[in-house]
């Protein structure tokens, strides 16, 4: 499908770059947009709340600075991820200053932002929604969203469990607008098989991490460097929601990752102390971790992609495939 007018023209790559907590900050986002993906920042990374305004006019202010030097490039619009949840005491807050300052593309996640929608359009805003089943596709967009998020298995942090050739192939079955898909992609080949299975848009965190502009500590830069998909476990057990985490962060934590306990729904893990604190001590990553084999500028990571990306289509060309 053709992207909307806030997109057009303005990527160099068909990628979002995911909002990852408490890794994604403006210089990781102001990377991601000046190399032509989409940037992208979780509001609740802003801490205190008050944070949050200064980082989002520091994120237009790099933005229009590159621009400025550099006349002609490719300059992505930059995302900020809200959380709708009666449990996020700051989405009001947040929300206000996502609208005050126009940010031009806003990611939702868990419940249908049905009063979040009418606020960002007014400004010309489009709204994009964290999905991981045809149920919550429907009920995003019910509530007016401008394109679905298709979260499939293997993608780091909170994850559905569907395939994504099963998940693509039943939203295009109700729904040609815009989509991107999350799952394990870490390549140029993972973006343009993406697009082939009916997405515009490849939706890539886990790469991000291991980047000089990324907020990650220095070890769990390295633990993705090393990793592989096997070093990956998926567990509702230290957040309450299913996620994939790094198994040696978990073991690091004192805790078996191959033999995990069964999370008690009884139980409240928000109160719970005697369990590691997801994000902070154990670490989310993907199944496409394998992929990462060094700590490198946003800047190279793209244009690898980009060389990736070009060169699978050449491939796919040379086989005798005809668009």
């Amino acid at each position: 499908m053709a992207l909307p007018a806030v997109l057009e023209g303005r990527l160099s790559l068909p990628v979002i770059g995911a909002p990852m907590f408490l890794v994604s900050g403006p210089e990781l986002v102001i990377a991601q947009c000046t190399s032509g993906i989409i940037g992208s920042i979780p509001s609740l990374n802003a801490r205190p709340p008050e944070q949050l305004d200064p980082w989002l006019k520091q994120i237009a202010q790099g933005c229009a600075s590159h621009a400025a030097a550099h006349p002609g490039a490719r300059i992505a619009p930059y995302a900020v991820n809200l959380i709708v949840n009666k449990a996020n005491s700051r989405l009001e807050h947040d929300l206000d200053v996502v609208v005050a300052n126009q940010v031009p593309v806003v990611i939702t996640s868990l419940s249908a932002p049905d009063d979040i929608v009418p606020r960002i359009h007014a400004y010309g805003g489009i709204v994009l929604h964290d999905v991981v089943s045809t149920r919550h596709a429907r009920r995003a967009l019910k509530a007016g969203v401008d394109g679905l998020i298709l979260v499939c298995a293997g993608a780091g942090g909170h994850a559905g469990s569907l395939s994504p050739f099963a998940l693509v192939a039943e939203v295009r079955a109700f729904y040609d607008g815009l989509v991107a898909l999350s799952g394990a992609m870490a390549t140029g080949s993972g973006v343009l098989a993406a697009q082939a299975m009916g997405a515009d848009l490849a939706y890539i965190g886990t790469r991000f991490i291991a980047t000089t502009e990324s907020k990650a500590g220095d070890a769990y830069k390295s633990m993705i460097v090393d990793a592989s998909a096997a070093d990956i476990v998926y567990t509702p057990l230290f957040s309450g929601v299913p996620a994939n985490y790094l198994k040696p962060s978990v073991a690091a934590a004192g805790l078996d990752p191959d033999n995990l306990p069964a999370p008690d729904p009884a139980a409240s893990y928000r109160k719970r102390d005697d369990r590691p604190a997801a994000w902070k001590t154990v670490w989310g990553a993907g199944q496409g971790v394998g992929a990462v084999d060094s700590v490198q500028p946003v800047a190279e990571v793209v244009a690898r992609l980009r060389s990736e990306y070009d060169a699978a289509r050449r491939a796919l060309a040379a086989s005798g495939y005809k668009e």
